[in-house]
């Protein structure tokens, strides 16, 4: 039979423990102050009151009105919650302490060890926190004697089918993790807070140890929020997959489906890169709309625009997407660069996909990567979430400006167009006096295309692509010239 499981009262974290703790068992939560270890633990005793069980929290740090401060913040209620405080142990052992031939700090501990061990007996509980070690350690004194009354609880504890959580601050001595601890308890969970050097401190958490549970290794970030913790696991793409059609994804424009051989593949990523205003996210919208109006739910997240100015663009091109984002067709999401996690945005985007999203733009690669400087191993982590919306049919265009206007253009630091399966290259360029977009593609792992290149308009009736334009020079000098005829060329369309 397999163990019994207890939930964390952090649907994250269960996901990531593979439904949650075995029973009976004990664990160490461990991380430096900050970090969110006191509403993870409050959050799994109420999640035991809940459910109707005897829950006892026994704080050696915080007193117990700094305890209901911490629940009323999120919203929580602490009736029911058997709480021992360390102040309870100093009423009981009083002045009487000092006149022992023992050292103080021997009667103290002993004595608070006993209160503990009585009020189990009296509470008879399920589930306990014992809020923290580094109190525990401080009466100690010594080492050797602080380990052997950490055994000695969990001894006590063993034969009565309590779940239990120690919590650790890691203030002691050298400020490291303790491997006794580690050998001793059941499970190890680690809690970290980072401050970057600039914006939200970034949490996260490992387990680095469950016994006998295949559980999901590896860094999960993590938020506090009103309510408790919100943990996302890390996104595994080889996890999910779901049937579907690689059929061609139309974009309403039947000389761009041309240019593209009929059309990037559902399930496949397109990257549109070039200059910053050659009309990449016009083209976006484009495709968006024309999703919207086949019923395909979509989703945009916008690092670099603000959502009002995306959708005045969008009614300058004639497009109208408000109407798609009142039925809940479309998503629009601002992102805020300084205070979101990679961990976040990929489990926004797995929400997206869960709740029937068909196409999905990120504009743009620039704003994601600059709003995560410190952060590691970023194009790994859009290497699994490009693999998570192709294995679901998902339509992703990616948008990334290049460095520079005019003359010799660059991508930078960061360069994705080997994992985009269509790179789409879009270019200004000079022509009877005027500054024209241009555009081409360079790659498409779908099929054929087009090797041509084609003059890009847009103005207040959409976008419009013309016939291939095959007299050019210094194409690959980033600001190419036309040199054939001007009859070639698209002109503004009137308003009638």
């Amino acid at each position: 039979m397999p163990p019994k499981r207890v939930s964390t009262g952090t649907s994250g974290l269960d996901t990531i423990l593979g439904g949650g703790l075995p029973a009976n068992r004990l664990y160490l939560l461990e991380g430096q102050p900050g970090s969110g270890k006191t509403t993870l633990s409050l959050s799994y005793l109420l999640d035991g009151l809940a459910k109707g069980e005897s829950c006892l929290y026994v704080t050696l740090s915080e007193t117990a009105d700094e305890l209901a401060e911490v629940a009323e913040a999120h919203g929580w209620s602490l009736e029911g919650l058997h709480l021992f405080e360390l102040a309870s142990a100093e009423a009981v052992l009083g002045d009487g302490r000092q006149q022992s031939v023992l050292h103080p700090w021997e009667m103290e501990l002993d004595g608070t060890v006993r209160l503990i061990q009585a009020e189990v007996e009296r509470t008879n509980p399920s589930r306990i926190v014992f809020d923290s070690l580094s109190e525990l350690r401080l009466l100690a004194q010594d080492p050797l004697r602080y380990r052997r009354q950490v055994l000695a609880l969990k001894q006590f504890f063993a034969p009565r089918n309590i779940t239990v959580m120690l919590v650790d601050d890691l203030t002691g001595e050298g400020g490291g993790r303790d491997a006794h601890l580690h050998s001793l308890c059941h499970g190890v969970i680690s809690l970290e807070r980072l401050t970057l050097d600039f914006g939200a401190a970034r949490r996260r958490l490992q387990v680095q140890k469950l016994r006998g549970v295949d559980f999901m290794a590896g860094y999960h970030d993590l938020a506090i929020r009103t309510g408790g913790l919100e943990v996302y696991p890390r996104l595994i793409a080889s996890a999910y997959h779901a049937p579907f059609v690689g059929e061609p994804v139309l974009s309403g424009i039947a000389e761009l489906d041309e240019l593209l051989g009929g059309g990037p593949l559902r399930g496949t990523s397109t990257l549109l890169t070039g200059p910053a205003g050659s009309g990449k996210t016009n083209l976006a919208l484009q495709y968006v709309a024309e999703a919207c109006r086949r019923g395909e739910a979509c989703a945009i997240f916008q690092f670099d625009e603000r959502t009002g100015t995306l959708l005045t663009r969008a009614e300058s091109l004639g497009l109208d997407l408000r109407p798609h984002i009142e039925s809940g067709l479309l998503t629009l999401r601002q992102m805020d660069p300084a205070a979101i996690s990679p961990g976040e945005f990929a489990w926004t985007i797995r929400r997206a996909v869960e709740d029937g999203c068909r196409m999905l733009v990120i504009d743009s690669l620039n704003g994601y990567f600059t709003s995560m400087p410190q952060e590691k191993q970023l194009m790994l982590q859009v290497h699994e979430l490009l693999s998570f919306l192709n294995q679901n049919g998902v339509s992703t265009i990616l948008i990334h400006p290049q460095h520079g206007l005019v003359g010799s253009m660059s991508v930078g630091d960061i360069n994705v167009s080997y994992m985009a399966d269509t790179v789409i290259l879009f270019r200004f360029f000079e022509a009877q006096g005027r500054i024209r977009k241009a555009i081409s593609v360079i790659k498409n792992r779908s099929g054929a295309h087009e090797d041509t290149i084609r003059e890009l308009r847009v103005d207040d009736h959409g976008l419009r692509l013309s016939a291939p334009l095959d007299q050019f020079r210094g194409v690959l000098t980033g600001t190419p010239q036309f040199v054939g005829a001007a009859d070639a060329l698209l002109e503004q369309r009137g308003a009638g």
